[in-house]
């Protein structure tokens, strides 16, 4: 067992180009093989696949409703809350919670000495299987629109491969906030992907300190290059990160991309490359017995 997660400091830079490949690269090979699309605000590793939809889970929140037949407006509920999701104003007798900011902690309830605070469900979004080549192989996690945060939705959808065997790929989402960490933190090891330019470099540090900060083993792949300056290089000897791969520009490629097609399927050399990269990283760093 191996989960790899491919992330990048920034979008754009080809994370789905090389989650997508890499997973279609191993199925090539008869490995055993699981994608799943953290990136819940934008997920679409699906469209690059003829993939049959399972079934739907949704992901929900309990969150608080205040009966203000109970409730004596004693602000108790809002001092407890760190997240200030609940707004008062007991001059006037008004109460009200704010959705978008609760965490679910709990925290109201405990200080409510009257009995006025239930809890009641709210839906987050939704997670989805999906079947390829007869197995159920891609899950994606899918936040509603308006939500706060997707991280429910992404680790709802990360452990429904707990019990899978071989490799596991998370196309984790951009950025270095908290979805990206809650994904690379459930990985046995992460691919960062960047650009040989200056925004993907600057990017590429952000999230190479935040692995290191969190102890989590990690390589990059450069995609694009040939393109841009040797600053991104410099900096991976500087600080003896690993190289893992060059993907090196070619307008066919952008080409193939934009209509939604793997280079995998076409270039054999490429999805070579996809497979042994992976398979190195599983041979150091698989079975560690990473908890997701």
């Amino acid at each position: 067992m191996i989960s790899i997660a491919v992330a990048s400091g920034k979008g754009g830079t080809g994370k789905t180009f090389v989650a997508t490949n890499m997973f279609n690269a191993l199925l090539q090979k008869g490995e055993k093989c699981h994608l799943v699309d953290c990136d819940a605000e934008a997920p679409n590793s699906v469209a690059f696949f003829k993939a049959t939809e399972l079934r739907r889970n949704r992901v929900t929140q309990p969150v608080p409703v205040i009966d203000t037949s109970k409730c004596t407006y004693c602000g108790l509920c809002h001092d407890y809350c760190n997240y200030n999701a609940i707004f008062i104003l007991p001059h006037i007798s008004f109460i009200q919670v704010i959705t978008d900011l609760c965490h679910s902690c709990g925290a109201c309830t405990v200080a409510c000495k009257y009995n006025a605070i239930s809890e009641t469900d709210v839906t987050l979004g939704e997670v989805i299987s999906y079947t390829f080549r007869g197995e159920p192989r891609i899950t994606e996690a899918s936040m509603n629109t308006g939500v706060m945060s997707p991280v429910s939705v992404i680790k709802k959808a990360i452990r429904e491969t707990d019990d899978m065997s071989g490799t596991v790929i998370f196309d984790a989402p951009p950025g270095t906030s908290c979805p990206f960490i809650q994904t690379v933190a459930r990985a046995d090891y992460t691919i960062l992907v960047t650009e040989p330019s200056p925004f993907g470099l600057s990017d590429l540090k952000q999230s190479a300190e935040t692995l290191l900060s969190m102890g989590k083993p990690f390589g990059v792949i450069i995609n694009r290059s040939g393109t841009g300056n040797r600053d991104v290089y410099k900096y991976l000897e500087d600080a003896k990160i690993p190289l893992l791969l060059e993907i090196p520009f070619r307008k066919e490629t952008a080409e193939l991309y934009s209509e939604g097609k793997l280079l995998s399927d076409s270039d054999n050399v490429f999805s070579e490359q996809l497979s042994e990269t992976a398979k190195t990283i599983a041979a150091s760093y698989g079975n560690s017995g990473n908890k997701r």
